[in-house]
């Protein structure tokens, strides 16, 4: 599609007949990955971001590819968000801010699609992520966060997080109170234990990524570079803003 666009002299108009005529969806990149969750078919989503995202010349170093599980009441993601670093006068590089595996829960507002505009946050620590990989198959556990802990809002919002087994895999379930807004918020996605194997394989991979050591043994052959910058877009994804 591209080398097309090079060889032809068409107008910008053309272009976009034909490559709207090429294409098999009219996705974007944040459509298929973050706007528009209802597209249950992870493989499809990115072979269609893919061509979009390379049709339309875009270029990005962010990379969005969460675990996703979809079910009939609601569904939840799961991805890693780095740890951003600041550089002091001394010339050492250190942790900024420390990563997250950042879960997203939303509701099911129809067949096969979820409310991404009203979804909920909750991010686990590196110990809450360790708490997660040991789990059995009998175990459980629960975390709870206070979004507005050290802010005049304390106490205001409160999230709890459980994963409890059932007879087929587990129930991965989260509860929002917002006494600002008088709301209560809950979700509870059943999950296979299959489904669960793929989040504790994927957490422990993560793990060392998210508490940035995976840059202490980077260091000496690339210095500071590639490092996330304390304004880097992922200091965005934050629990606290929803």
């Amino acid at each position: 599609m591209l080398k097309l666009s090079r060889v032809l002299p068409l107008t910008s108009t053309s272009r976009h007949r034909l490559l709207e005529a090429l294409s098999p969806r009219k996705v974007e990149v944040g459509d298929c990955l973050r706007d528009r969750p209802e597209f249950t078919s992870s493989s499809a989503g990115i072979s269609t971001a893919a061509n979009s995202y390379a049709a339309k010349g875009y270029t990005s170093d962010r990379v969005f590819a969460p675990y996703t599980v979809y079910k009939g009441k609601a569904a939840f993601s799961l991805s890693p968000c780095l740890p951003t670093f600041t550089k002091l006068e001394s010339g050492s590089v250190v942790v900024d801010r420390r990563g997250t595996m950042m879960m997203n829960f939303m509701h099911s507002i129809g067949e096969r699609k979820y409310d991404w505009e009203k979804r909920q946050r909750f991010a686990l620590s590196a110990t809450e992520v360790g708490s997660l990989i040991t789990m059995g198959p009998q175990d459980s556990c629960e975390f709870f966060h206070d979004p507005s802990m050290l802010s005049s809002n304390a106490g205001q919002v409160r999230k709890s997080l459980s994963i409890k087994p059932n007879s087929n895999g587990y129930f991965v379930s989260l509860t929002v109170v917002n006494n600002l807004l008088n709301t209560k918020d809950q979700f509870s996605v059943p999950i296979t234990a299959a489904e669960f194997a793929v989040m504790k394989t994927a957490c422990s991979f993560a793990l060392p990524h998210i508490m940035g050591w995976d840059q202490i043994t980077k260091q000496q052959s690339r210095g500071t570079a590639g490092l996330q910058p304390k304004s880097g877009s992922q200091v965005l994804d934050l629990e606290w803003e929803k």
